[in-house]
């Protein structure tokens, strides 16, 4: 049977399950193979890939069912499996969340991975806190932000969700623990199989650890045997992995210890054993009553719980949060906690009163109809319908005129003070916690120069501004520009990052040739003659750029100037001889690697080569040049930003995302560069193509600009636009409009055929 469908849209063929899988020994494990098996059971044609989270890399030998093993702690690979997944073909996620389980903290890995994905999805949540840690609150809060739906196993987690967590009641579903569908057999029938015949049996399951209360039960046991001689208490389930690796088997050894004392010893059997679901089973069935004496009251979900229902036991069970529900309507016993008098009371009334009992246990089997995992597995597969039908569908593309916007101050002076441009936002109000750096004034401070229009006293208030902070960041001790500044103006640091110096001085040397005062260009260039020479002991290539970029702005202010010719000349061989040594036949970069701000490194080539007149400088920033270009064009031939995903894997072609303005902006820089060393006017349609990426020509259809105050979100992400508006992007969207506004509007115009790269 193929899984139910309302229209070939909603239709779920194909799904990702994330959780623990078998043969990891956890309850988890055990859960989301069981949903695996129930959903490849009732829907034969489903797909379903298995992403086993792996605490220990290489113990498991995981069978087939499972696609990849995510390891807990390494969020690399968190994102490569994001990838697989979006690649894939599926069509929803369902992650089974336990917080542990996910490596970060309190598990926040895994956000990591559902935010670069952009299908649907469903979480089944196995714990759900009323008090949770800040970091608890955070991760689930933000899977409820992410997530289409929410399921819980128990009523009380829909009311905390919305109670605490302040959840929509339309995103939660309850859908019970499921449980395996066996056939009702008497307790005498399979007492023989362990050697019980002729005992009542009292069972308790699960990985022993000191919170499932089995000292209550023990010390129940002298009361139970006094009404009951023939009772047997069996304790099945091995030590709890975690306490063995902290103490080895003292706390079993201590339950033994208390048995002796109590003088119930050969009343009270431990089978220390992980045992196989169908193995469990029989246990299960061989029971005359069935007993959970936990101790915590906000257990939501107990697999072991939903089994013996399942399996028609009578249960005795203090009365945490599962219990309450799945005992209700007279469908077990309910004792108060850590009270083994009332235990001993309604266990021993049990074992004695076999009409009792076998009204008990025919009520339990009859609710352990409606848990199946036939039944789970229906029930899930509505759900994961629902959420794929959730998934807005794209507008079909349009293609327009291409149009520029008007570079606008506005949103650049929202994020200012009379300190400098702060960093961060959340949305569009600025987020003073991050105070300020050197990078985000630097490019301001260019924007000074290049906005236009912009009334005079305006450009004169945020140039001093903008000037004056990195005035102040130059610290003569280090011979270094800092970079952070806290809001209440205290520096972070003696000395920036190579990035930051060459950022300041690309500040410098643009302000030193392009300031509409003099006032600013004399001090700019003052400056610059101060504090160029930190350059040669750059390493970085980018940070190189930079610094090339203020050289070359320099030598347009300042014909012949020695320190930049210096600059220009030593750096630009040295990324020649770093791309002939990085090249393949595939790959022609500077780097193995792909990382941010690409498009700078081929830009101060061409800039280095039209100023000094070095035809291979100039030969090599195209070709460069052309070489990313093809690397950040979509199959659709859109501009694709090289997805911040993408950083630091070796001769890999690019991921998708997270794409960020910069990257837009910097090709724009290169293309105009390369017109205007060339005279080429391809380059203007490729800088076009780059730019109508803010405007909604990417991959996700939708505009980062905001065109009403000059504003420009931080990127795109699998899921949607980030909505925040930091500095660094709403600067790159104006200097882009700069830029893009001093090419030829004729040659910006052109309509160009969507271009394919293989």
């Amino acid at each position: 049977m193929t899984a139910p469908h309302d229209s070939d849209d909603a239709r779920i063929d194909h799904i990702a399950l994330i959780g623990n899988f078998l043969p990891r020994k956890c309850g988890i494990a055990t859960f989301t193979t069981h949903c695996h098996d129930a959903l490849k059971a009732r829907f034969r044609d489903i797909i379903v890939d298995v992403y086993a989270m792996d605490d220990h890399p290489g113990r498991y030998d995981y069978p087939a069912a499972v696609t990849r093993a995510i390891p807990q702690h390494e969020l690399g690979a968190y994102i490569d499996t994001a990838r697989a997944i979006e690649a894939s073909g599926a069509k929803a996620i369902w992650v089974q969340h336990e917080y542990g389980i996910f490596g970060g903290a309190a598990g926040d890995h895994l956000l990591a991975l559902l935010d670069r994905t952009s299908l649907p999805v469903l979480v089944t949540l196995h714990t759900i806190l009323e008090n949770p840690s800040p970091d608890e609150r955070r991760v689930l809060e933000a899977l409820l932000r992410r997530a289409a739906r929410v399921i819980v196993m128990a009523e009380k987690g829909r009311e905390i969700l919305r109670r605490v967590y302040g959840a929509s009641p339309r995103q939660i579903a309850m859908i019970p623990h499921g449980v395996p569908d066996r056939e009702y057999v008497e307790p005498d029938a399979m007492k023989p199989r362990f050697g019980w015949q002729g005992s009542d049996v009292v069972l308790t399951f699960g990985l022993l650890a000191p919170n499932k209360g089995i000292e209550t039960m023990i010390a129940a046991m002298p009361a139970i045997v006094d009404r009951a001689p023939t009772a047997r208490y069996i304790v099945l389930g091995a030590t709890h992995p975690n306490l063995v690796a902290h103490e080895g088997e003292a706390y079993r050894d201590r339950l033994k210890a208390l048995a002796e004392g109590l003088g119930v010893a050969r009343h009270v059997e431990f089978v220390d054993a992980f045992v196989e679901q169908e193995e469990l089973l029989d246990y299960l069935q061989a029971a005359d009553v069935y007993v959970t004496p936990y101790s915590n009251p906000a257990q939501i979900t107990s697999g072991t719980l939903s089994y013996a229902v399942g399996v028609g036991k009578p249960v005795v069970s203090t009365p945490y949060v599962h219990a309450t529900e799945i005992l209700a309507d007279e469908h077990g016993v309910l004792v108060p906690f850590e009270d083994a008098r009332a235990l001993a009371a309604d266990v021993s009334t049990l074992l004695v009163d076999r009409d009792a009992r076998d009204a008990l246990a025919r009520r339990a089997y009859a609710r352990g109809r409606t848990m199946t995992w036939e039944r789970v597995a229906e029930a899930a597969v509505r759900e994961l319908v629902a959420v794929a039908a959730m998934k807005p569908h794209r507008l079909a593309r349009q293609r327009d005129r291409f149009q520029v916007l008007a570079p606008d101050f506005a949103a650049v002076e929202r994020m200012s003070d009379a300190t400098g441009m702060l960093q961060h936002s959340i949305f569009a109000v600025p987020d003073r916690r991050h105070g300020y750096c050197i990078d985000d004034n630097a490019r301001a401070l260019i924007l000074m120069s290049r906005i236009d229009p912009l009334a005079d006293d305006v450009r004169d208030r945020w140039t001093s501004v903008y000037a004056g902070f990195v005035q102040y960041a130059w610290n003569p001790d280090q011979r270094r520009f800092r970079n952070f500044m806290r809001f209440d103006r205290t520096w972070c640091e003696d000395a920036g990052s190579e990035d930051s110096n060459g950022r300041a001085l690309w500040a410098l040397g643009v302000t030193a040739s392009e300031a509409r005062a003099q006032k600013y260009r004399i001090w700019a260039a003052s400056l610059f003659d101060q504090t160029a020479s930190l350059a040669l002991e750059l390493g970085s290539p980018r940070a190189q750029a930079f610094a090339m970029l203020g050289a070359a702005a320099m030598l347009q202010a300042h014909p012949g100037h020695p320190l930049s010719t210096d600059l220009l000349t030593r750096f630009g061989d040295q990324l020649i001889a770093l791309c002939d040594r990085a090249r393949r036949p595939e790959w022609k970069w500077f780097e193995i690697v792909l990382a941010y701000d690409n498009a700078r490194l081929p830009e101060a080539l061409i800039r280095a080569g039209h100023a000094l007149g070095r035809a291979d400088f100039v030969a090599c920033g195209i070709e460069t040049l052309e070489w990313i270009a093809d690397r950040q064009t979509s199959p659709e031939g859109r501009f694709r930003a090289v997805g911040t995903d993408s950083f630091g894997r070796e001769y890999a072609d690019p991921q998708p995302f997270d794409q960020q303005p910069l990257e837009a902006q910097a090709t724009i820089d290169a293309c105009a560069a390369a017109y205007g060393a060339t005279g080429d006017s391809r380059w203007c349609l490729e800088a076009a193509r780059a730019y109508r990426w803010y405007l909604g020509g990417n991959d996700l259809g939708q505009p980062l600009a905001t065109a009403d105050d000059g504003g420009c979100f931080d990127g795109l992400q699998p899921g949607g636009v980030n909505r925040n508006q930091g500095a660094e992007s709403i600067l790159a969207l104006q200097l882009a409009n700069c830029a893009i506004s001093a090419l030829p509007k004729a040659l910006l115009s052109v309509e160009e055929p969507e271009r394919v790269v293989a």
